[in-house]
């Protein structure tokens, strides 16, 4: 029945939901983002969980934006969020990409029902007012004094609402509920306040707009979603979207159910606060590889079928916690594993004479582009010349015990090539090395030695005269600290950030089989790590390669140390 066959608490209550014909078999859901921002890495458990199980159960989704608040939707925000559905592998088109202002006439008349049925009112008290009025936990609250106007006052008070003749945040409509409930959200909730704001889609037509706890509900009962799944600050309002339906006498009635949100350590999971670093100018922009938005993540290399896989992994689960960032990198990791071509790229190059070799003499290797994958049998040509490149960390003139790259008399093996061995260092005059002289053996082509001698050493290289530049991006964590918003008094997240989360590698040297790299290709620079050509900035003529991850494993050592019996 489901492409992921792992259970978990909201599939049991779709199957017990089935299995007693609740809602006819029909398993319907939504994803309902408000249109104010860029998705994040958070959003993405929501979206694959929504449409995930829909589709699992052959049902039925839709991308409902919750476009109630005109102030601050933008198409960018809209366009990336589709983007951003569609990436992850789910369908969208007219049927099922909707918007709360298609209901705001629905919404309305539901509205003026409360009203008559004299469960609504309008009330003048400003918005501080109203706080001071609704209590606390430990006190109730109490009753506004236009709470019981007449029904006919209020429905002529919020027609003259409707049609603009008053100003802002001098009514507002509420539910008339329980002002002495123990859930706050139950104590006359505002339904509607007044924004004089032309809409994206409305126009002017409006200067009401209704809060989302009116219109979320009111949309999930109209639409007829089965199984409203969200994310678990929503578990207070549940009894407030169940007393909305029940007021209202839908025929349709939605089960609203909660699960722990994605938190992810080193990370921020708020749009106010993404909006802040981009518009301060703490991050290139919404998609800048640092940032936790899946534009972010997509363009610093990670592929949908990892970060579904991680959702996957992470599970669905009743509490909130934080995953550790280095589970999110293993499971990317496996992912590149297969799927990433395999190139030599050398980030600090040195250069390297290789005396016996001829001075017009070139040599073309044939590698293979997967060699993690045996049933791909894809080739590419690494030409090899008198003049190399090598990674100037992989040389050390004065080595200590155990150091098995190059070193003066050592020998090494250069990747799929010739076995080496260095004869002489120049520097220059503040005394740094600027060149390594070195001789090859002609009979170890291939790495393979000829009188079986052992070399422990392999190091990766690029020809010099075939070698084409580029600039290489390494991406670390945002902020400092695990928690974000762990900070001393007085100050804000923005003082976590950290200073050297991107180190910009301007004289790279890569083999040219990387000259017509495709933006968003993913590679694996071997020994360096897994990149991506920029999606945004690199073409030919000007390579840019993002770093997505380090070829490092932090999550699986910590998991096999976990595992080790203790001595």
């Amino acid at each position: 029945m489901t492409d992921n066959p792992a259970t978990n608490f909201i599939r049991e209550i779709i199957d017990e939901d089935n299995r007693t014909g609740r809602y006819g078999g029909r398993v319907q859901t939504r994803f309902p983002p408000e249109p104010n921002g860029f998705l994040h890495i958070g959003h993405s458990k929501s979206i694959h969980l929504n449409f995930g199980i829909a589709r699992d159960y052959g049902g039925t989704y839709n991308l409902r934006y919750d476009d109630t608040n005109p102030v601050t939707e933008e198409q960018v925000y809209i366009d990336s969020i589709e983007e951003d559905v569609r990436w992850l592998g789910y369908e969208l088109n007219k049927s099922n990409i909707l918007h709360a202002s298609d209901y705001f006439d629905q919404l309305y008349e539901l509205a003026l029902k409360l009203i008559r049925d004299g469960n609504a009112y309008v009330d003048d008290l400003t918005v501080d007012e109203i706080r001071q009025y609704r209590g606390s936990l430990t006190e109730p609250g109490k009753d506004s004094p236009y709470r019981n106007r007449p029904v006919e006052e209020n429905l002529d008070l919020f027609e003259r609402m409707r049609q603009g003749e008053f100003p802002d945040g001098s009514k507002v409509l509420r539910a008339k509920i329980d002002m002495a409930s123990p859930n706050m959200n139950l104590r006359d909730p505002i339904m509607y306040r007044i924004v004089h704001a032309s809409h994206p889609r409305t126009g002017d037509k409006w200067c009401i707009y209704p809060l989302y706890d009116w219109a979320h509900g009111q949309c999930d009962a109209l639409e007829g979603v089965t199984h409203s799944i969200c994310t678990l600050e929503f578990e207070d309002h549940r009894p407030l979207y169940d007393k909305y339906i029940e007021m209202l006498e839908l025929p349709h009635h939605p089960q609203q159910i909660e699960f722990a949100r994605l938190n992810l350590s080193y990370t921020l999971m708020s749009k106010r606060r993404l909006l802040k670093l981009v518009n301060e100018g703490h991050v290139d922009s919404w998609d800048d590889p640092r940032m936790p938005t899946l534009s972010g993540f997509r363009r610093r290399g990670y592929t949908s079928q990892a970060i579904k896989k991680f959702c996957d992994v992470v599970g669905v689960a009743k509490a909130n916690s934080v995953i550790d960032l280095a589970l999110l990198e293993y499971v990317l990791r496996q992912d590149l594993e297969e799927r990433a071509q395999r190139a030599m790229a050398v980030l600090d190059p040195l250069r390297v004479v290789i005396d016996n070799y001829p001075e017009d003499q070139v040599e073309e290797f044939i590698v293979p582009r997967y060699p993690q994958n045996e049933a791909n049998t894809e080739t590419r040509v690494v030409p090899f010349s008198k003049v190399i490149y090598i990674e100037r960390d992989d040389f050390m003139e004065n080595p200590p015990r155990k150091y098995f790259r190059l070193a003066p008399g050592a020998e090494v093996r250069l990747l799929n090539t010739y076995y080496i061995t260095c004869t002489n260092v120049v520097k220059d005059a503040r005394g740094e090395i600027v060149e390594l002289h070195c001789t090859y053996d002609p009979q170890s082509r291939g790495g393979m030695s000829p009188d079986g001698r052992r070399v422990k050493g392999t190091i990766h290289w690029v020809s010099a005269r075939h070698a084409i530049d580029a600039e290489l991006r390494l991406y670390d964590t945002l902020f400092t600290k695990s928690n974000p918003y762990d900070v001393e008094e007085g100050q804000d997240f923005i003082s976590n950030l950290n200073p050297n989360s991107l180190t910009l590698l301007k004289n790279c040297k890569l083999e040219p089989s990387l000259a017509d790299a495709k933006p968003g290709m993913n590679y694996q620079f071997m020994r360096k790590g897994y990149f991506v050509a920029d999606v945004k900035d690199s073409h030919p003529g000007k390579l840019v390669f993002n770093r997505t991850v380090g070829l490092r494993d932090t999550w699986a050592k910590q998991q096999q140390k976990e595992a080790e019996p203790a001595a």
